[in-house]
């Protein structure tokens, strides 16, 4: 940290010495930090992705407005970590009263502490200075959260061992939200606060002060105050108190991705699968596939859409194919790791722990549906990247009796020597271009994506234990309905 003014009188001559300075709110601070970033043409905040034209302006506004604000929406929308990065627009360190536990500002300080101090000592007021990340102040909203968690109480030990009265406020025990005075103070789940505690939030939005206990104890604080909260909350748990909307300047509402590319973006970002003893190798269609899972049991009647689906469930799942793919290797003697389908539906416990289902979802089962979220999935991903093919030698292959087994412990190699008995299979692989003519660890993964794509179609079948073979004739479909060309189909 560079050198700071150490005494008030030392603070005087610097640059915070200047009037503009010396009574700059919480809120003024971050209008113009966010002004300069904006005339810098920097990117305001690090790592949201997909927002930029949607919730980015809003929450600009916001600040500029210097507006308390909330943001509205679904499970695994970055929410949290939006608010955490407001911390970025702070100042590098302020000034306070050291021994301070509200951060007094020395030239408009807000406790009888600071301000005896400040009259007992004068210039030479010990001076300590606060980095921006212990400005932000993070509270998760429950039900057995009170008053005291948040604004405070008066401690009648305090009093009785300072000689003072109850109503003096030397005998108060500060909550967080004093404690988080000159800062940012983020209260999540807002819903499930009680609603008693709720009213006690009017004050320090409205008329910028606490009172304790009905004693005359006033803080008029400086805080930038950011809530977030769940639609479904609304109904489940509690609900946000019509005064303290009323109170509240702006409501934003995000948003899952809106775009495959965008989803995937955000899951390479976030996911852990830098495994530093070994080469991963992530094919982009199975990115794709793992992003459509998501975006596909987001339109699914049977799963609960008020719940939403999190966009942590991608991220999880390229987790765990990569974990399971790396556990391949290890079994199998292979330099690097190339996860494919079969890895997918060894991470179907980080789909299914992700859903919440309606009641036709669960009559049929987490399990089924999540296996049929992924043969979707990779429908939509071949669909998308060749548009019609014709896999009709592949089909007939199987349907005259032709049967192949992929499981997700065996090699690269092995495979494709499998997928070589089934006519064009290599083919087609080679001639969309999913993957280069001698790597063999892609067109394993490929072929697999050719293959769960029949499933998908109901040209062919698939076992739980992962052997393709016939499909049930009953159940096909119509050739103009399928992606897959061709007259085999009935």
């Amino acid at each position: 940290m560079p050198s700071y003014p150490s005494t008030l009188g030392a603070l005087k001559r610097s640059s915070y010495g200047a009037p503009a300075m010396q009574r700059r709110s919480v809120k003024d601070e971050l209008r113009q930090n966010l002004l300069n970033r904006i005339c810098a043409g920097g990117p305001l905040f690090e790592g949201v992705l997909g927002y930029e034209d949607t919730v980015m302006p809003q929450i600009i506004n916001a600040v500029l407005s210097k507006h308390n604000f909330i943001l509205l929406g679904l499970r695994g929308q970055a929410k949290s970590r939006i608010l955490r990065s407001l911390t970025t627009l702070l100042d590098d360190a302020i000034p306070i009263v050291e021994g301070s536990e509200v951060n007094d500002n020395p030239f408009a300080p807000v406790s009888k502490f600071a301000r005896q101090l400040l009259q007992e000592a004068g210039d030479d007021t010990p001076i300590a200075w606060l980095d921006r990340d212990s400005r932000y102040v993070e509270k998760l909203a429950t039900p057995d959260v009170t008053i005291a968690d948040l604004i405070g109480d008066l401690d009648p030990i305090k009093a009785a061992r300072g000689g003072h009265i109850l109503a003096d406020e030397l005998t108060m025990h500060y909550g967080m939200l004093p404690r988080a005075n000159r800062g940012i103070f983020a209260l999540n789940e807002l819903p499930d606060l009680a609603g008693k505690v709720q009213v006690g939030l009017f004050n320090i939005m409205q008329e910028g002060d606490v009172q304790i206990k009905g004693y005359p104890v006033r803080l008029p604080l400086d805080v930038l105050l950011c809530f977030t909260a769940n639609p479904e909350d609304y109904t489940a748990r509690g609900k946000i108190i019509t005064p303290l909307k009323d109170r509240i300047g702006s409501e934003v509402q995000t948003h899952y991705p809106e775009t495959v590319d965008i989803g995937v973006s955000i899951t390479r970002q976030e996911a852990w699968t830098g495994r530093a003893d070994r080469q991963i190798r992530i094919p982009d269609f199975i990115e794709e596939l793992v992003e459509r899972v998501a975006f596909e049991a987001r339109t699914d009647k049977r799963i609960d859409r008020r719940s939403g689906v999190s966009q942590r469930m991608p991220i999880t799942v390229t987790e765990n194919i990569v974990s399971n793919a790396e556990r391949r290797t290890l079994r199998t003697g292979e330099t690097e790791v190339v996860p494919r389908v079969a890895d997918v539906y060894a991470a179907m416990p980080s789909i299914t722990g992700k859903i919440e289902l309606e009641y036709e979802g669960e009559l049929v089962g987490g399990q089924a549906i999540a296996r049929e979220l992924i043969r979707r999935a990779a429908d939509a991903t071949l669909r998308e990247r060749a548009g019609v093919v014709n896999a009709d030698e592949v089909v007939m292959w199987f349907d005259v009796g032709g049967a192949l087994e992929v499981t997700d412990d065996a090699s690269a190699e092995a495979l494709v020597k499998g997928f070589a008995t089934v006519p064009t299979l290599l083919d087609i692989v080679r001639d969309l271009g999913l993957a280069p003519r001698n790597d063999v660890a892609f067109t394993a993964a490929a072929c697999e994506l050719v293959l769960e794509a029949l499933v998908a179609r109901k040209k062919i079948s698939r076992t739980d234990a992962g052997r393709y073979g016939r499909a049930v004739q009953e159940q096909r479909r119509r050739p103009n309905q399928d992606l897959f060309g061709g007259g085999m189909s009935a």
